[in-house]
């Protein structure tokens, strides 16, 4: 058996050959895994646990059939922290608070969005200091919804405006000082990620400690990507 990790697929209604794919992938591994962990940005954006539409009630129906035979793991995303009880009881996922840390195969890894490490983007990361203050997450879910499907909008317009403006930037990476500090304030686990769109592994080192980073791939173009850990290790496999 394994444990495989996904991350990035930023699902919604105008990417319905994602939303199949994924509905595949999880008919494919139900029972057939240890146990799936979504690393944030399961969807493109979420507003609220109220918040229903067709899309999010088969998606939702589609994680919940799974998690009924798998256990399956979500951490929140930059998309997606809003995500709260609503949606364990619809989805029947255990959401972790990150970093969250695993024991598997008898070696430690560490688990984040990664969005927290790109410490060069100081307005984002003024943005997430905001975003993921409690009083301001209350004082947002009690605007209408309407109003925050607008919101949530305009800041996906601004987002996508910048991507076509500059592209993957080094700002948009994680830096090193702060996946060394991570790493060393954690014991030097292997560290799995998404966020950044840069699949890859990567060796980090203090000097006299290491570690690995595996970045996981985004979901796009009717493709994806996951992480299998085994009793060998980590590897990367393509999906679509």
């Amino acid at each position: 058996m394994a444990i495989h990790f996904i991350s990035d697929l930023h699902l919604c209604e105008e990417v319905p050959e994602l939303n199949r794919l994924f509905a595949a992938t999880l008919a494919d591994w139900r029972g057939q895994i240890d146990a799936l962990y979504i690393l944030g940005d399961l969807f493109e954006v979420w507003v609220g646990d109220d918040d229903s539409s067709p899309f999010l009630d088969e998606t939702l129906a589609v994680l919940r059939d799974f998690s009924a035979a798998t256990p399956l793991y979500v951490l929140r995303g930059n998309r997606d922290f809003l995500l709260g009880e609503g949606f364990v009881r619809a989805s029947g996922a255990t959401l972790l608070n990150e970093p969250a840390q695993i024991e598997a195969y008898g070696r430690p890894y560490l688990l984040v969005h990664g969005d927290a490490e790109c410490t060069d983007d100081l307005p984002y990361q003024q943005f997430r200091a905001m975003a993921r203050n409690p009083q301001w997450q209350q004082a947002m879910l009690a605007r209408p919804l309407a109003e925050r499907h607008a919101i949530a909008r305009q800041a996906r317009g601004m987002s996508e405006a910048g991507k076509a403006a500059s592209g993957l930037t080094a700002i948009s990476d994680v830096t090193d000082s702060a996946i060394v500090a991570l790493l060393s304030a954690h014991g030097w686990p292997t560290l799995i990620h998404g966020h950044t769109h840069r699949p890859a592994v990567h060796r980090h080192s203090d000097g006299t400690h290491s570690a690995e980073r595996w970045v996981i791939a985004d979901w796009h173009d009717g493709r994806g990507g996951y992480l299998r850990l085994d009793e060998s290790g980590l590897s990367a496999h393509p999906l679509g």
